[in-house]
């Protein structure tokens, strides 16, 4: 796995968040460097729940495009009757 890009965003987005908050009040620098680090951990999560080389890639999208297809295809649907499903009624 590369990590040369997620390395230089962290130094990147540190540089920025540190610079920003000279001079701000406590609650401020804590609240933006707790989002920062949430942001980090999420693009973590991620990437390591997305495979990464290109070939992973490919079969993980096919089988999950496979995957809605089969769902698509075994949704139970609503009975119809002259244009109305059966949850509507006759009564109208």
């Amino acid at each position: 796995m590369n990590t040369a890009p997620l390395v230089s965003s962290i130094a990147a987005g540190l540089g920025g968040v540190t610079s920003m908050t000279v001079g701000a009040p406590g609650r401020l620098t804590a609240g933006l460097f707790g989002c920062l680090a949430l942001g980090l951990i999420t693009v973590a999560v991620l990437q390591t729940l997305l495979p990464q080389e290109s070939a992973h890639r490919l079969a993980w999208w096919r089988d999950r495009r496979r995957h809605q297809q089969l769902r698509r295809q075994t949704r139970i649907r609503p009975e119809r009757t002259n244009g109305r499903t059966e949850a509507q009624g006759h009564d109208e």
